[in-house]
């Protein structure tokens, strides 16, 4: 992609990073790291565990403050406020406000194991948004009812199987309203004949217009859904490009090991 592709793609982006750098001691997690991410599209990033995907992720929805570099989430910048030439760090009521924007679905489900399928899906619009409890529990039910999962409003997590939790946390994320949803290897934990079920649901927010970005080694998936790939290692953006040239014909020689790796 070219300067002027990029800049133009940033301009109207609802997610830029800009020269990101995140540090845990010595360890340098992201390293300069710059990406745009427009509007209804789905940016997959795949690469080798301990490449940086999760922490850029983590960076996004302010749950890791990074180092050096800056994000804007739907032309705000995040974390921070600037004051002519100075920039002072948000307050936790404010980071929470800007949290809202983003959606985040973990690899683990992290459902209240004491709250049903239904109050899993409320709690966050009832107890954050304040909004009227009759009006959220039909917008849960139709959200059930997208998931495919309405016969289990009354069910507890320990009552369902590992894609059927998934699937409620992607129904808990939506019920906020966000506008952007984000997927950290949201299969990964899963047995492999529930994987299916939570990608067909998220091929479904896809096609919806949905903006997602997804952290997965679901090649299969990136190659249908992606409209942008990313390939990471050691913190690094190694290469990007539409998914039918960084999977089917990539032109870096660790990305094409990587691929050849996942998919033996």
């Amino acid at each position: 992609m070219s300067a002027v592709e990029t800049t133009a793609k940033a301009d109207h982006a609802i997610v830029t990073i800009a020269n990101v750098s995140k540090f845990f001691g010595p360890l340098k997690a992201l390293n300069n790291v710059s990406l745009a991410i427009e509007p209804g599209t789905v940016q997959c990033i795949i690469g080798p565990s301990g490449s940086g995907k999760s922490t850029l992720l983590r960076c996004i929805n302010q749950l890791e403050k990074i180092d050096q570099g800056a994000i804007r989430v739907d032309g705000e910048l995040i974390g921070y406020r600037r004051v002519g030439d100075e920039l002072h760090e948000l307050t936790d009521p404010e980071v929470a406000r800007q949290r809202l924007v983003t959606g985040m679905v973990f690899q683990r489900f992290n459902l209240f194991n004491h709250m049903t399928a239904l109050q899993n899906i409320i709690e966050g619009p009832l107890t954050v948004l304040k909004r009227p409890r009759k009006e959220i529990v039909a917008e849960a039910m139709a959200l059930l009812e997208r998931v495919g999962l309405a016969e289990k409003r009354d069910s507890y997590p320990s009552e369902l199987s590992g894609g059927q939790q998934q699937r409620i946390a992607i129904a808990r994320a939506l019920a906020m309203k966000p506008k952007l949803m984000l997927f950290d290897e949201p299969t990964s934990a899963l047995d492999p004949e529930l994987v299916g079920e939570v990608l067909n649901v998220m091929r479904d927010l896809a096609a919806s217009g949905m903006t997602m970005i997804v952290v997965t080694h679901e090649l299969g998936f990136a190659r249908e859904v992606a409209g942008d790939v990313v390939f990471m290692d050691k913190g690094e953006l190694v290469e990007q490009g539409p998914p039918q040239t960084v999977l089917v014909a990539p032109k870096q020689a660790r990305t094409r090991d990587f691929i050849a790796a996942v998919l033996k």
